[in-house]
């Protein structure tokens, strides 16, 4: 195991801890608005500072991308952190949530952990070395069309300029496939398409700390990460749709005449 990879299991480990022993008084947090529908809580910024100081133990030179606490430092290794994805549902008790954190060298996503405390469940990946769930090896799922397929996928809630256009996409979607699921954690979605669980995702407009770790995972289990065009710019404009190649394919045939790029 690459020694960046264990100290990213450590911190999101560290992380789960914190966010188990807070879940047994979530009616007491102090939550604030960032913005329309987007919540976050002191937990956030608890388990935070925690990765951060994990990780800075370890590696004080490397710079940090995190979703509370902003950028911090200069270095061609970057940390990408969301300390608590899907905010909301842990505030309501609703268990799907968690910690995901990515390791970029020079642009490029090199290692990832998506942990999910709850059920213990340790997602993992390493450029190049394949993905695991608990040490298991991951494998996209082998569904090659659409009949049958259980896609999942994020509303637009920040961006109400685009409902109209997302809600087109889903109906096309939601009329070959066998159901759709909307769970609230795009690090956690992103891992269950990697596990098999899920045939494909697509999302509009995620931060680079919601779809680092996931992304590297289904590269990982051998599936597809792009825009809606086709491209790989998901992390300049945050739009997203990952499946195997089969379905990715179809899921991009359907969805481009209503999400057309760019969306602001």
């Amino acid at each position: 195991m690459h020694p960046m990879l264990n100290i990213a299991i450590r911190a999101a480990r560290n992380a789960g801890t914190l966010i188990m022993r807070s879940l047994q008084h979530v009616e007491h947090l102090e939550v604030t608005t960032k913005g329309r529908n987007d919540y976050v809580s002191d937990v956030d910024h608890l388990v935070e500072q925690e990765i951060i100081k994990v990780i800075k133990k370890a590696y004080p030179d490397h710079a940090i991308m995190a979703e509370e606490s902003g950028n911090a430092g200069d270095s061609d290794t970057v940390w990408i952190i969301d300390p608590l994805d899907g905010t909301t549902n842990f505030l309501h008790s609703f268990p799907h949530f968690c910690v995901s954190i990515a390791v970029r060298v020079r642009g490029r996503v090199e290692h990832a952990v998506v942990y999910d405390p709850q059920r213990d469940e340790l997602f993992t990946a390493s450029r190049g070395e394949g993905a695991k769930l608990n040490d298991r090896r991951l494998r996209i799922s082998k569904r090659r069309d659409l009949k049958g397929a259980l896609l999942a996928t994020g509303f637009p809630f920040k961006y109400p300029q685009h409902h109209t256009q997302y809600m087109a996409s889903f109906e096309a979607l939601f009329t070959q496939v066998a159901d759709i699921r909307r769970a609230g954690s795009a690090a956690l979605d992103l891992a269950y398409v990697a596990a098999g669980r899920i045939d494909g995702y697509w999302e509009i407009g995620l931060e680079n700390w919601d779809l680092a770790a996931g992304l590297l995972l289904v590269e990982e289990a051998g599936g597809l990460v792009t825009d809606f065009a086709g491209q790989d710019s998901v992390f300049d404009k945050g739009n997203i749709v990952a499946a195997g190649f089969g379905v990715h394919k179809l899921m991009l045939e359907a969805i481009k005449p209503h999400l057309q790029e760019p969306l602001n």
